[in-house]
């Protein structure tokens, strides 16, 4: 009987900066004592890199261990940062704030400015010169290929099945790993910490969307990068803008947008269209053009949202699987990188002892809790939760200071601040900041689900202003989906809505109240609608357009739908994003 198992010693789902930096290490030290090994890496984009969005300001530390001599490559830079700011921005005008006030985190002169997919792209084909230096090591690349469900054996991850319709184990369409490793945004990570009941403290996101502009040739930013607060996130979401300055005359415009909001109706894409309306930016764009548009989700629980384990029976949890983003620092590429380096030293080792079990395995999370990823979430592990807990500082303090920075100036808005309010209440509450940003012990942190957080009347106290925009610099939902390139296979049925009935019930909610449902209001890219059928308001999705951030799934208020990975390559094309 012919044996049609394809089988690897190790199995790597995603194509992410954890991943190859896991790859390319292994390859290192295999390489130094003539080690064979075999990996399969699947990722669901068109080619590495095409389902890839960062904001990309990074510290290379990681590269630097990878590839010391990275500055002689033609490793892909946008440039290195030499001016770096943290602004509030008023309705018309913007405040820098003094660079002795800010966090070093928030410092970021000396980093790279990246377009990440690019990289991704750069280290596949590195990846691919060493392995052909070295006849032991054997590395399949499949690209259009989705992992699309954990083959569990008992209680261990055998591998993962790669064709949506089988519902049981064949042969023919699993790949099988003697360790699994998950790199994803929750695609199938979150089955894995469902199975094991890794996480007891749930995970919180946030949806940042990003585009990227062609600017006028007079126009140079490059190095320059600007981090906001304030306009046009004023109802007391947690979130801001970014905005780096590329080679060539490209700029880089984006929001991060926390989904623990109250507010079921952010509208993220929106809310970018906003930022962009702010007179400091529709100067920078002015007679420039877009040429990308994408968004992705970021895990932002930090230290308490880390699961019990980092690795378990047959599998092992990367990057933003493991939800390593520093949300407090603003970065998540090299502390991802750094997890897949440091899974590389742990799998090497059960590759010489031949053994492949849980107890070698969990040696991965005792190297990573004591790099330098988890002692920065560790120093930052009450950042999220001091804004989250406060609801003032950003729904009542930070508006009159945004007033202030328009028509007098910020430092009297901080004295405005303490009279509007009860002054003693404000003192104590900027204490309460200053301890939880120093990261002072107060305690477990514990958090809610996102979705958890919505209140379905809510309405923001106060409204931004926006005038004076050129109306062409501005894209609706529908016509940004147009620059995330988005091209579907015949059959991507990738949304699941579990229950029909529940969506009319939720349609019924937010139709009493005047607004739209969550799944619809904050998708970023226009896939959620309500259809009239036989008289009633029902649910329907537009998948064609979909560009697989699952902000739907985690903003439903009923737990109503779930996100899987597209087939056969199709999505979005966010390369040079």
């Amino acid at each position: 009987m012919i044996n049609n198992r394809i089988e690897y010693d190790f199995v790597l789902v995603g194509g992410g900066p954890s991943s190859f930096a896991l790859a390319h290490h292994l390859v290192d030290l295999a390489s130094k004592n003539n080690t064979k090994f075999t990996m399969a890496i699947l990722e669901k984009g068109k080619e590495f890199g095409s389902h890839i969005v960062s904001g990309a300001v990074s510290d290379l530390r990681v590269i630097q261990k990878l590839f010391p001599d990275y500055k002689s490559t033609d490793f892909p830079m946008e440039g290195i940062c030499n001016e770096s700011f943290f602004s509030i921005l008023g309705n018309e005008k913007k405040w820098d704030v003094p660079n002795f006030l800010l966090p070093d985190g928030l410092k970021k002169e000396g980093c790279a400015i990246l377009t990440l997919s690019h990289v991704i792209y750069w280290m596949y084909n590195k990846l691919k010169e060493k392995i052909s230096k070295n006849p032991n090591i054997q590395i399949d690349f499949f690209t259009g290929f989705s992992a699309h469900k954990v083959i569990f054996k008992e209680d261990k991850i055998i591998g993962v099945q790669v064709v949506e319709q089988s519902y049981e184990e064949d042969p023919d369409n699993t790949v099988y790993g003697k360790v699994t490793c998950f790199g994803d945004k929750g695609f199938l990570s979150r089955d894995v910490i469902e199975k094991y009941k890794l996480r007891d403290n749930p995970q919180i996101w946030s949806i940042g969307v990003k585009e990227v502009w062609q600017l006028n040739e007079r126009k140079d930013f490059s190095g320059k990068v600007w981090h906001t607060m304030g306009f046009p996130l004023i109802d007391g979401s947690f979130g801001g803008g970014f905005i780096y300055g590329m080679r060539d005359h490209k700029l880089t415009i984006g929001m991060v947008i926390s989904l623990d909001s109250e507010n079921p109706n952010i509208n993220p894409q929106q809310r970018l269209q906003d930022l962009k309306k702010h007179p400091w930016i529709q100067e920078m764009i002015k007679d420039g053009k877009m040429l990308k548009y994408g968004a992705a989700v970021l895990p932002e629980g930090g230290y308490y949202s880390l699961p019990k384990k980092f690795a378990v029976e047959g599998g092992l949890l990367l990057g933003d699987a493991l939800g390593i983003l520093d949300i407090e620092r603003l970065s998540g590429i090299d502390k991802g990188m750094e997890s897949g380096y440091q899974a590389a030293e742990v799998l090497y080792e059960a590759l010489i002892k031949n053994d492949f079990s849980e107890t070698p395995l969990s040696k991965y999370k005792e190297r990573l809790m004591t790099s330098f990823v988890v002692k920065e979430l560790k120093a930052g592990r009450y950042f999220r939760f001091a804004w989250q807990e406060n609801p003032r500082l950003l729904k009542s303090y930070l508006p009159i200071l945004m007033d202030n920075i328009d028509h007098t100036n910020p430092y009297l808005g901080f004295l405005k601040i303490g009279l509007k309010n009860n002054p003693i209440k404000a003192i104590i509450d900027g204490i309460r900041l200053k301890i939880l940003m120093d990261g002072y012990e107060v305690g477990p942190v514990k958090y809610k689900f996102d979705y958890q957080n919505i209140i379905p009347n809510f309405n923001p106290d106060k409204k931004i202003k926006t005038e004076n925009y050129i109306k062409e610099t501005i894209y609706s939902r529908p016509d940004a989906v147009f620059y995330a390139k988005t091209k579907y296979h015949e059959g991507n049925m990738h949304i699941d809505e579990f229950n029909a009935d529940v969506c009319l019930k939720c349609i019924k909610t937010y139709d009493a109240l005047g607004k739209d449902t969550p799944c619809v209001s904050d998708c970023t890219a226009e896939v959620h609608r309500i259809d009239i059928i036989s008289g009633k308001r029902m649910h329907g999705m537009s998948l064609e357009n979909c560009i697989q951030c699952r902000t739907c799934e985690i903003v439903c208020p009923e737990v109503n739908l779930r996100v899987r990975p597209t087939m056969e390559g199709s999505g979005p094309d966010f390369m040079g994003l």
